[in-house]
């Protein structure tokens, strides 16, 4: 009778509960100075400790019990806001935050209600804040988002000067780029030393190295999640700054005052036109240039307090021309990309958040040659034209489910060529391309089981099929093409899917530590086809295909997080453990030119690999003195039976220990010192074990795959930016920073030099190492009004 009455007793408790009211405050929040939402801002019930943090575009949502309570917003940097609420109905409330000077070391975080570092089911990810980056030290005075993230354990750098990373292991192109929503392919300018974002633009900066949530997918090594400012609500603001080699402008404001507001973002350099009229009009290289530019633009209108809509842009170029007047030869090498987004958000409810996106991608590249009459170009791209939902539902403070589709139609436009000489064209072959439907579909959800364990539960969905027009080339032993197959507009020529399970979790230890851990799974079904050891814009994009199949990935990690003084430090440490199958490379002899009139990926090989490794991570997140100390350790492999004789060998990326330093100092109101070092080992490469001559000839024998490391890379920078006399309507600051202050001679590439005459035993071969940079200096004025 006894265990009838408590589980009676149990029940009916139970059913109390439930049926115990239930209402939801929601609303948005937003920075009172400019009108723009605030992203992470931190809502939460004083009483319960327990809450949410705003979205992307500001929006939160806290579902709880009926009753009387105090409701907390608070953000980083801004004075904390508090506000009693009576819960018998659902609430809207909108909220603006204010800016709260602070100017002594020792104080408390305005905006930190709990230990974000160790309390969130979120592992692997670091946000950047924009306005430190900008007071780094900077190659050319040049603000770089992309050799910020470099400078985080576990990313690694692809050479002196290079934009282009490489994540735990991974090639380049298994980084998803983002901005606002659209994927960048190539993210640089001036083959690869500075990347296409514009700081002065940029509201929020993600990099997700593991532990990838189910929204984002067809990637295998990381997410840089990038979202571009909304422009100021409130007034007109100019931003912009003059360096040595390039200049930048940013202009917002409002087109109605809270209601709508656009931002345009223009850079470009012209340190190659300043040049000209110092080259002689005998040189041979006459009319010789290199020069960039884009243009970013945003527009946003809130239609109502359910509606609101976005539109952003991208359009950015390279040029690059090469005149040898001696030989009569030319060469015209322009690419970029250009984007399109359209977003609108809807609230149904106080519960459901719906942003649909409409997405258009471009990035094509050509190069141009010129000699007398003869002409010849190559030429290649992607067009990706996108549509996606993306649900955000809160059913109650313990869970956050994120639910949506996706769908991308991808147009390939692999290395293809033409030639003709004065009035006559070459047959060059078919003009190769590619088509294929990409969808997939996911939900998670963040759940709060109880105080110590927290779970992020995901699943992702994924559907690529590769359709006609489509021409097969089949192939001969000797890679010449034989015969052909067709498919006609369509026609399924491949098609591949899979799911992908995410999981992450937090598992408390006290107040200021906690244990995480992370699984996840992804698929990535088109590839980047490259012949260099860096990220060139000759390198070619490719779908998965009945030659190809989709890389997939599995990635375990495990962490312990810990802060200090207050959430004054943060602290974390990692390891991890990630296989990759279906690995593309080239055939060993595999050239450019044999992709035309021809399928690329009939010169592809293809394997496996792993990578593991150990990231330290140190952070001083306030106080006069600020920044991050980083290290990883970590080993990356791969194995394919046609390179290297079917054995092991170590990816060019893979490097053992990788550490970095970064420090900024606020000496005085007007005065601020950045710092960083860095050390890596160095690159792995392939060179000849040997050389002999055969007939007056030299024969080179290549020894392991990538045997060869080169000596380590270090390097320290400084800057010092001194901000001008400040008045209300103008505000203006100096940066001088010194690259490479030690003048360290690092290694970009080595070749070798041959004397003598091999027929008479005087032949002297001398490997040569090349560097690139050594000291640099430089200046930029940076200007706001």
């Amino acid at each position: 009778m006894k265990p009838l009455l408590v589980v009676f007793l149990i029940s009916l408790f139970a059913f109390q509960a439930s049926a115990q009211k239930k209402y939801t405050i929601s609303g948005y929040v937003k920075d009172k100075a400019t009108g723009e939402n605030s992203v992470g801002a931190s809502v939460y019930i004083k009483e319960l400790l327990k809450g949410t943090t705003s979205n992307t575009y500001g929006f939160y949502s806290i579902t709880i019990e009926e009753g009387e309570y105090t409701l907390v917003v608070s953000y980083i940097g801004f004075k904390e806001i508090e506000q009693k609420v009576v819960l018998n109905k659902n609430i809207r409330l909108n909220y603006e935050i204010e800016a709260d000077v602070i100017e002594t070391d020792e104080f408390k975080v305005i905006g930190e209600r709990e230990d974000q570092n160790t309390n969130e089911a979120v592992m692997s990810t670091v946000e950047l804040d924009v306005e430190k980056v900008k007071a780094l030290p900077a190659i050319f005075g040049e603000i770089d988002i992309l050799k910020t993230i470099q400078l985080l354990p576990g990313v690694q750098s692809a050479g002196e000067g290079n934009s282009g990373f490489y994540v735990r292991g991974g090639g380049p192109d298994q980084n998803l780029i983002l901005l606002d929503g659209a994927t960048i392919y190539n993210a640089s300018h001036l083959f690869g030393f500075f990347s296409v974002f514009n700081a002065d633009a940029i509201k929020d900066v993600k990099l997700i190295k593991g532990g990838m949530p189910a929204e984002y997918g067809g990637r295998l090594s990381s997410v840089l999640d990038i979202t571009m400012n909304d422009g100021d609500m409130k007034k007109v603001k100019v931003d912009g700054g003059i360096g040595i080699i390039s200049s930048r402008l940013t202009v917002q404001g409002p087109i109605k005052k809270d209601t709508a507001s656009f931002i345009v973002s223009a850079r470009r350099t012209y340190i190659g036109d300043l040049a000209q009229p110092f080259i002689s009009d005998s040189s041979k290289f006459k009319g010789s240039n290199y020069y960039f530019y884009y243009l970013n633009a945003k527009f946003n209108y809130i239609i109502s307090d359910k509606d609101r809509l976005f539109l952003s842009g991208y359009f950015g170029r390279d040029v690059f021309t090469f005149r040898n007047a001696d030989d009569g030869f030319g060469m015209d090498t322009p690419w970029g990309n250009s984007i399109v987004s359209l977003r609108w958000n809807h609230l149904f409810n106080d519960k459901l958040f719906l942003n649909t996106s409409v997405i258009f991608t471009k990035y094509q590249f050509e190069v141009g040659l010129e000699q007398d009459q003869f002409e010849f170009k190559l030429f290649s791209g992607i067009t990706d034209w996108n549509a996606k939902l993306d649900f955000n539902y809160l059913p109650s403070i313990l869970h956050n489910v994120k639910f949506g589709a996706n769908y991308i139609f991808h147009k390939f436009v692999p290395s293809n060529a033409s030639a003709k000489s004065g009035d006559v064209d070459f047959n060059t072959g078919d003009i190769i391309i590619n088509y294929a439907n990409d969808i997939a579909l996911y939900a998670s959800d963040d759940w709060d089981i109880n105080e110590k364990l927290k779970i992020h539960a995901g699943l992702r969905y994924s559907l690529f099929q590769h359709i006609g027009p489509f021409k097969r080339y089949n192939n001969d032993e000797f890679g010449h093409p034989k015969d052909t197959t067709v498919y006609d507009k369509g026609e399924t020529v491949k098609l591949y899917q899979g799911l992908e399970p995410r999981f992450t979790m937090r598992y408390t230890l006290n107040d200021n530590s906690s244990l995480k851990a992370s699984y996840t799974q992804n698929y990535q079904y088109i590839h980047l086809a490259s012949f260099a050891s860096v990220s060139l814009p000759t390198d070619v994009w490719v779908p998965s295909s009945d030659k190809v199949k989709p890389q997939f990935s599995t990635q375990y990690a495990a962490g312990y997080f810990r802060n200090f003084k207050n959430n004054k430090f943060e602290t974390s440490v990692e390891v991890y453990y990630k296989t990759m199958e279906n690995q593309v490379e080239y055939s060993d002899g595999a050239l450019p030119e044999d992709n035309a009139g021809n399928n690329v990926d009939n010169s592809f090989t293809f394997g496996k690999g792993w990578s593991y490794g150990l990231e330290l991570f140190l952070k001083k997140k306030y106080g006069k003195v600020n920044g991050w100390i980083g290290y990883a350790l970590s080993w990356a492999e791969k194995n394919f039976e046609e390179l290297n004789n079917g054995n092991n060998f170590y990816t060019r990326y893979d490097r053992r220990h990788d550490a970095s330093i970064v420090l900024t100092y606020d000496i005085s109101k007007r005065l601020t010192l950045g710092a960083t070092w860095v050390y890596a080992t160095g690159n792995a490469l392939t060179l000849p074990v040997s050389r002999y001559v055969v007939q007056g000839q030299i024969v080179n024998e290549y020894g392991e795959r990538n045997w060869f490391r080169m000596d380590a890379f270090h390097r320290m920078d400084l800057s010092l930016t001194l901000k001008g006399k400040e008045t209300k309507k103008f505000k203006s600051s100096w940066n001088f920073s010194i690259y490479n202050v030690y003048n360290r001679k690092n290694p970009y590439f080595i070749y070798f030099a041959n004397e003598g005459d091999p027929s008479n035993g005087s032949l002297d071969v001398q490997a040569k190492q090349v560097s690139l940079f050594g000291i640099i200096p430089s200046v930029a004025w940076n200007f706001s009004f």
